[in-house]
């Protein structure tokens, strides 16, 4: 080996002893600013913590102390009152740790807390606006307290007629309240009509307005609507539902088909879904397709309702 190429192999050689000591120094720095930055947070010195696990975030190496750090990003965050900060942590975990336990759990608490202080500005800075009246109105829903949620409802509409997606809401708040007048089917649809009229787009109107068709049998405006709906949204899954057990009610088992294939695409996990579609292959003579879709539902139904709860037979038998 020549003098000149032995020099080469030892300049290389020591450069890379150096850049290796460099990473290991790195590493060490790193680690060490982490482990100073959490007990910044573990003593409640959140303003010096959130800055200082920012920058440790940056650097660190090991999964185990990255969730650490992030997590606790997190929880300075929320406590230091530094929202963005705290969301910016939450990425980091959801993003390396999806399928961590402790991570899903924070996140939920996150959201739900944002989504209260949200909630409670709204409620105190603009109190009279439709946004918090309408606020206000979904949760008395949830209260079930239908006719304090329809009068939020009716002031938003007060304050403007032609405010979009409240005689929706309107509409099925009449078909949710329990014990609900005979006239109630046609309360709804004059809502969802009404919302029709505001926003042509509403896909859940159409929906809706489907629905109430399909069970008064008024096959041909069933169709109508629910081809409206899944033409408004691609992917509502329940829209193609419908229009295909319509046209299946209609004995139109061949035009059922094409909806009903896009509704197991879009809702595999729904029963009513393939059911729907295997009547529609064995009442085309598709049995081989009708049995694969059968064993589908019967393997759901088991599943969530138990053994001893049988499935629809099968009609072709």
């Amino acid at each position: 080996m020549s003098p000149t190429r032995a020099l080469h192999i030892f300049v290389l050689l020591l450069f890379s002893a150096l850049f290796a000591q460099a990473q290991k120094q790195t590493a060490t720095n790193a680690s060490s600013n982490a482990e100073t930055a959490l007990r910044f947070a573990q003593t409640g010195k959140c303003g010096e913590a959130v800055p200082a696990l920012k920058s440790a975030l940056q650097n660190v190496r090991g999964k185990d102390l990255k969730r650490k750090v992030a997590l606790a990003g997190v929880r300075c965050g929320m406590l230091s009152n530094q929202p963005n900060a705290a969301m910016d942590f939450l990425r980091v975990l959801n993003r390396d740790f999806p399928d961590d336990p402790e991570v899903l759990y924070v996140t939920t608490h996150i959201y739900s807390d944002l989504s209260t202080r949200a909630a409670q500005q709204l409620a105190l800075k603009t109190p009279n606006s439709p946004q918090a009246h309408e606020l206000n109105a979904e949760s008395l829903e949830m209260q079930g307290k239908w006719d304090l949620a329809e009068k939020e409802y009716q002031t938003i509409l007060q304050q403007n007629p032609r405010a979009p997606g409240i005689h929706f809401r309107l509409g099925r708040l009449l078909l949710s309240k329990p014990n609900p007048p005979p006239t109630v089917a046609d309360d709804a649809k004059k809502e969802f009509q009404q919302e029709l009229e505001i926003d042509p787009n509403n896909a859940g109107a159409e929906y809706v307005l489907g629905e109430l068709a399909r069970q008064a049998q008024q096959w041909d405006e069933a169709v109508q609507h629910f081809s409206q709906a899944a033409k408004l949204d691609a992917g509502f899954g329940d829209a193609f539902l419908g229009l295909g057990s319509t046209l299946i009610s209609q004995k139109k088992f061949a035009d059922a088909i094409t909806p009903l294939e896009k509704a197991v695409k879009l809702e595999p996990q729904n029963p009513a879904a393939h059911y729907n579609l295997a009547t529609a292959y064995v009442r085309t003579g598709r049995k081989q397709d009708a049995d694969k879709e059968f064993e589908v539902h019967r393997a759901m139904m088991q599943k969530t309702a138990g053994p001893e709860q049988q499935p629809p037979a099968n009609p072709q038998q």
